[in-house]
């Protein structure tokens, strides 16, 4: 772990994949943290990145977004939940790592404020775990549909190992519900 005196900073499997945890400071009448500050999070992380676009998402439980990737203005992303909580996947599609093929999970929730920083190069997607979730990002490029691709939830190559309850469909949208096979997506 290493990290500022504002940010710890947590290795995960996927060693450029980053779990971030913000101070909170609390007391009776609730609580406070500076959940991103540019000096903070470069000293923290060694990353020095122009953040272009926020994004913030509403979902029910047991919605399964992703995995998407854009192969052109590919976007590393800032993820953390405000609201409720959700099981958070990133897949390295990057051909050249030592962990290509491989995948990190976690939950990130409104109490536990922990965030998810996911580098390029890397597919990503989340399940909503409690009744409703909202979800804010800060990416490093620009949305661009004209890229985008989305790599199966399911596919038993990558065997992401999702907190689905036994009998329970994840509740997904077309285009991620036709997400390509591993051997099929076109990776980094």
């Amino acid at each position: 772990m290493t990290g500022s005196r504002k940010i710890q900073i947590t290795s995960t499997a996927i060693h450029d994949v980053l779990v971030l945890e913000p101070k909170v400071f609390g007391d009776e009448r609730g609580w406070f943290t500076e959940s991103f500050n540019a000096e903070d999070f470069a000293q923290a992380t060694g990353l020095n990145l122009d953040f272009v676009q926020d994004n913030h998402s509403f979902s029910r439980q047991w919605t399964l977004r992703g995995l998407h990737y854009q192969l052109e203005k590919t976007q590393g992303k800032l993820v953390r939940v405000v609201a409720g909580s959700v099981f958070d996947v990133a897949v390295d599609i990057r051909e050249d790592s030592p962990t290509y093929g491989k995948w990190v999970g976690l939950e990130l929730s409104a109490e536990n404020h922990k965030q998810l920083w996911i580098p390029a190069g890397l597919a990503h997607g989340f399940l909503v775990l409690s009744e409703t979730a909202e979800f804010l990002y800060k990416t490093t490029d620009y949305y661009h549909p004209q890229s985008e691709a989305c790599l199966a939830w399911n596919d038993p190559q990558i065997a992401i190992e999702w907190p689905l309850p036994q009998g329970v469909s994840p509740n997904m949208n077309a285009k991620d519900s036709a997400g390509l096979a591993w051997e099929a997506a076109p990776k980094f």
